[in-house]
């Protein structure tokens, strides 16, 4: 019996043993849980005109861009996600007694090189002896930090072609050449076409002014060109071109006198040269991406036959318009691009404020932007 008993007993004590195991397993073990998807919406609460964003490769994006509560210069934003965004005070002043420039700082973009960091910008060049009411020029301005403060590398203008200039953008290829390109300005640049003659026929303008984009490669330290500026892109002439329509709304809209093609923005992705650009009135709701593409940093580029890729959803029932003057971030192993751009919303009112897109390019290379959207999203990826 008393053996019976002591085998009873080593049982029950196994039997509680394997219990408490099992309820401490319980316990430090929590329940498996639904994975959650972080997500935001455009327009990201930054109000920036001409957005750029510079990956500084150490987790944090740096954006500047036209405003954004800079007086005579720019400011920058910093970010870990690209949605939730810390201002971080101006980082260029300009208009200055040693600055070569007085007003109208436009389209700021920042590129790091050999831990220096180079901004390049548009503004009124203060040398201006026949008074002209546009006289913008690009310079660039040298800072050992993102947040600056950037000081003028030069006391001058990249260069003058001639003819004022904004929106400069830069693309270094794979052979380590640099190829600056810019926009010439609408001022004093009359040009005839079909859509000239048909806006004079009905009496509305007597003359249409246009902007066109041109590349130019670009010295190593950035004190110039190298070789003559090429024209890259211009509005059409004939009414019958596939571009035409969406690129003459701010004409046919009877909102100015001018065809802009504008802020271009040029990358490489599988062999191809890919050149964004805007068009129609910055400031009208018909502002508008297209793109075309090239065996070449200088082309010759075709425009593509799915332009524009990017434009107002006011037709569709959304209300942004306005949207342009994008570049392309890529994600750090370049799996993913995203279309920054600014744009209007009923909301923002006259305020242009940031949004960000995923872009990509099909099968066929055509590209194609997910936006203007303004529903829920997943965060952009950053791995």
């Amino acid at each position: 019996m008393r053996y019976r008993n002591k085998l009873r007993m080593k049982h029950l004590h196994h039997i509680t043993i394997a219990a408490v195991l099992v309820f401490g397993l319980s316990c430090s073990t929590p329940p498996k849980q639904e994975a959650t998807t972080k997500t935001y919406s455009n327009p990201i609460n930054v109000e920036f005109g001409d957005p750029y964003i510079l990956d500084n490769g150490d987790g944090t994006y740096y954006m500047y861009g036209t405003g954004g509560g800079a007086k005579d210069g720019f400011a920058t934003y910093s970010s870990t996600d690209l949605v939730d965004w810390k201002f971080e005070g101006q980082v260029y002043h300009g208009n200055t007694d040693s600055s070569w420039n007085e007003k109208w700082f436009w389209a700021p973009e920042v590129y790091k090189r050999n831990d220096k960091y180079y901004i390049f910008f548009s503004a009124q060049w203060k040398e201006n002896p026949t008074n002209e009411e546009e006289n913008f020029m690009i310079g660039v301005a040298v800072a050992d930090s993102p947040t600056g403060p950037f000081v003028d590398l030069y006391d001058r203008p990249i260069f003058n072609p001639g003819y004022p200039i904004i929106d400069a953008n830069v693309f270094v290829d794979d052979d380590g050449k640099n190829y600056l390109y810019y926009s010439r300005a609408c001022y004093k640049h009359p040009v005839e076409s079909e859509v000239a003659d048909w806006a004079r026929e009905k009496g509305w303008y007597e003359e249409v002014e246009e902007s066109w984009v041109y590349g130019v490669e670009l010295k190593p330290d950035f004190s110039g060109v190298i070789g003559e500026p090429v024209l890259l892109l211009r509005p059409p002439v004939t009414m019958d071109d596939q571009q035409a329509e969406w690129e003459s709304r701010s004409v046919t809209a009877r909102e100015i006198n001018r065809r802009w093609t504008e802020g271009s923005f040029t990358f490489k992705k599988n062999g191809t040269y890919y050149i964004m650009y805007s068009a129609n009135y910055y400031a009208g709701k018909n502002y508008a991406v297209g793109y075309a593409t090239g065996a070449g940093p200088l082309g010759p580029f075709q425009k593509a036959s799915n332009n524009p890729v990017l434009q107002k959803n006011v037709e569709q029932g959304g209300d942004v318009t306005g949207t342009g003057h994008n570049m392309v971030l890529f994600s750090p192993d370049s799996s993913k691009m995203y279309c920054v751009y600014h744009g209007r919303t009923t909301a923002s009112g006259d305020n242009r404020v940031l949004f960000i897109d995923e872009l990509r390019i099909e099968e066929n290379g055509q590209l194609v932007v997910d936006g203007p959207s303004t529903t829920p999203k997943p965060y952009p990826v950053l791995r």
